[in-house]
């Protein structure tokens, strides 16, 4: 399985190929020249008098923004998008209004600073999100956001630092909520970066408002032997830089500052004192050239105590964020720990501005960085944020609830753009992330420019690169479970569409065959097809076809539909039918015929009569008289029609019980659909000793309705049975059709 390229690696691409990233992304615009200035001018008169939440001046604060850019090199266009974005809320249409002003760099900077401003006071304010949830979110949009513009996260990091600040200074109190999102996603972000300057100041601000009383603590001790301390550290200061450069090393060393919020982490993480707390005391030593580190640090060693363990080596390995120094911890002739630090002054550049030092190069053209390459402005683009991404993976470590983090991963598309996946994603997920067709068509993935097989897990930070044929479909493999193709519901729902698809495509093929066959046979081809199926109660003709299709719907249906009804006799031509007379006094039949003894009868099967219904007769035309129940509507058309036709029938009686006529009735039942509802209705039909001759289902969007003939000899009985038959789990009705 591939994995993330080694920290030196990713060092090399971002150090190398960020500056040309940063001038190619910003445009030469004429409108660049004195943006600053125009910038602050035209968004004066909108702000004079407007104060922010804090309650600190608008204009105030986007004045001491520009300052912090400015003191991190970023770019006189970043310094300018401070005032364009408090601007953005005064007009109606800021993205045009600042586009013609300025350029479409500048406005595209200013809006989607404030958009992410929105959405991050959106979440924080959410009254039913804890800690965790919000600062999951936030890095979420951040990361969204920085994928589309680098600046766009400088803005808001110094605009975080200026309003603590304001608090700071002005002693007002910051919401914990504010505070703690600057601690947990702020100052890691400009950890992240490698600035370090506002990462330190970030972090101990927010301390400061978070845990007031260990932080005036802190304070207190390192005031305590301030004076003393100083003295003893500046000359030791100069001893290391006159001996270093007695030794033809052109060394600057410095103090370095103390954080509080450093010193309390590492007075809880390994449980010491104060006094135990080995960087009270630290110098920082700033050299020529990698070779002159080695060399400080040799003699360093030699004058001094090393605490073995305590010694780290950023240079040969590099932080994930770039960061390149020495570290080590050494006594002095007291036994007093003292920690120093030695890099080179490029190093020493990136350590206290990371990113942001690269930020003199953005206007673009400046120091030959105008021509980049697109392979190099790529290339940085994807070391940038491989860095932004593998930061959210190591802080997702320091969430209590680890699963808000773990549960999604962040990968890059050929072209740089950020995909956002489930845990466990693999090649196929991106592909149908990208575009459903892209699924379909799927058949091999390159991660990080290597072949790797489907169903690999994929890492933070990889970029993904999908093959794909001309025509394709998805393979049953992927819903393999076991197998470990799929991980995201939306790809699996998506293959398990195309199937289904699939499968609808055939039944409705094969039903549409059997139905065209049934219509050559009965010599109706001409028939439209939707007429039909709309006459049969379906919306259109795939629907009849899909039934039938599955065997739920008997052609036996259409057919009743295709045949006509039966032609009737002419006025006199009941007079032609052969009459028999018999000695006997009661009909053979079962059905007595007024005046005309034992005439042909036949029992309608549009209604299916039985006794004791009110019954009718009608005479057709050589099949003598059919029946029909009273309340046919058949019978009633035809009546309509050919009055002259009907005649009166009643029921007769059998001679001998054991010679009792049955009837075959049918019956209508409608119910939810469910597993066994067939097989129950049966077991009704068994017990109650009543014969089912026939059964016709048809389930619709979770309805059954199912149509069973049943052979009775009185329909009064029937009912019985069909009272119990409601009474199934999950039927809704039974009646007799």
């Amino acid at each position: 399985m591939k994995t993330n390229p080694p920290a030196q690696a990713t060092l090399s691409v971002a150090g190398d190929a960020l500056p040309q990233l940063i001038a190619a992304t910003s445009q030469s615009l004429p409108e660049q020249a004195n943006a600053l200035a125009r910038a602050r001018a035209f968004a004066e008169p909108l702000l004079v008098g407007e104060m922010l939440d804090s309650g600190e001046n608008t204009l105030a604060h986007a004045d001491a923004v520009a300052a912090i850019l400015r003191g991190i090199g970023g770019s006189e266009a970043m310094q300018a998008a401070s005032y364009l974005v408090h601007a953005c809320v005064h007009l109606n249409k800021p993205e045009e209004v600042i586009a013609k002003a300025f350029g479409e760099n500048f406005a595209a900077l200013a809006v989607e600073t404030t958009k992410l401003m929105r959405v991050q006071l959106q979440a924080r304010d959410a009254q039913q999100v804890d800690d965790a949830a919000v600062q999951t979110e936030n890095v979420r949009k951040m990361l969204l956001a920085f994928s589309r513009d680098l600046r766009v996260v400088m803005l808001r990091l110094a605009s975080r630092l200026q309003t603590l600040r304001f608090h700071a200074a002005s002693k007002r109190p910051v919401s914990p909520n504010l505070a703690r999102e600057s601690l947990q996603v702020f100052a890691p972000l400009a950890n992240r970066l490698g600035i370090w300057q506002m990462k330190w100041e970030l972090e101990d601000l927010s301390f400061r408002f978070l845990e007031p009383d260990t932080y005036k603590e802190v304070a207190r001790l390192l005031d305590e032997k301030r004076g003393e301390r100083e003295v003893y550290m500046e000359q030791l200061r100069g001893r290391l830089e006159s001996e270093l450069r007695g030794r033809s090393i052109s060394a600057t060393v410095q103090g370095r500052p103390k954080h509080i919020y450093s010193i309390v982490k590492k007075m809880r993480g390994k449980s010491l004192n104060f006094d135990q707390v080995f960087d009270i005391r630290a110098l920082r030593v700033v050299v020529p050239s990698v070779k002159d580190c080695y060399a400080a640090l040799s003699w360093v060693h030699e004058q001094f105590k090393p605490i073995v363990e305590e010694f780290d080596d950023y240079i040969a390995k590099p932080k994930p964020n770039g960061y390149q120094s020495l570290h080590t911890i050494v006594r002095d002739d007291q036994g007093k720990p003292i920690e120093i630090q030695i890099r080179t002054q490029a190093m020493h550049e990136h350590a206290e501005h990371g990113v942001a030092a690269h930020w003199a190069y953005k206007e673009a053209g400046s120091k030959g960085y105008a021509g980049v390459s697109a392979t190099g402005e790529y290339d940085a683009k994807i070391a940038v944020l491989r860095q932004l991404l593998a930061w959210e993976r190591d802080l997702s470590g320091a969430v209590p609830n680890r699963g808000l983090f773990e549960d999604r991963i962040y990968v890059l598309t050929p072209d740089a753009a950020v995909v956002e996946l489930p845990q466990g994603a693999t090649p196929v997920d991106f592909a149908y992330t990208v575009h459903t067709s892209v699924g379909h068509r799927c058949r091999g993935a390159r991660v990080d420019g290597a072949m790797v097989p489907l169903n690999t897990p994929l890492q933070n930070g990889q970029t993904v690169e999908i093959t794909t044929v001309k025509e394709g479909r998805p393979s049953r493999d992927w819903l393999n479970a076991e197998l470990g193709y799929l991980t995201s519901n939306r790809a699996k729902a998506k293959v398990r569409a195309w199937f289904n698809a699939q499968a609808t495509h055939e039944t409705v093929a094969r039903g549409r065959e059997a139905v065209e066959k049934l219509l050559q046979r009965e010599g109706k081809t001409a028939i439209k097809l939707d007429d039909l199926a709309v006459q049969l109660g379906f919306k259109s003709a795939d629907g009849l076809f899909e039934v039938v299709g599955k065997d739920e719907f008997s052609l036996r249906n259409i057919e009743t539909v295709l045949r006509p009804p039966e032609p009737v006799m002419q006025p006199d031509d009941y007079l032609l039918l052969k009459k028999t007379r018999t000695n006997d006094n009661g009909p053979k039949g079962g059905v007595l015929v007024v005046g005309i003894d034992s005439l042909m009868t036949q029992l309608a099967k549009c209604c299916k009569p039985a006794p004791p219904d009110d019954i009718r007769g009608f005479i057709t035309r050589g099949k003598g008289v059919s029946v029909h129940r009273a309340d046919c509507s058949n019978f009633r058309e035809m009546a309509a029609r050919s009055i002259e036709r009907v005649i009166d029938v009643e029921w007769g009686a059998p001679k001998r019980a054991a010679a009792a006529a049955v009837y075959p009735v049918d019956v209508a039942v409608e119910a939810a659909d469910r597993q066994g509802l067939l097989r129950d209705i049966s077991e009704v039909f068994a017990r109650e000793k009543t014969n089912v001759i026939g059964v016709q289902t048809q389930s619709v969007k979770g309805t059954a309705w199912m149509t069973f003939t049943v052979e009775v000899a009185d329909s009064g009985r029937l009912n019985k049975v069909l009272s119990i038959v409601a009474g199934v789990q999950g039927v809704r009705s039974a009646r007799r059709r």
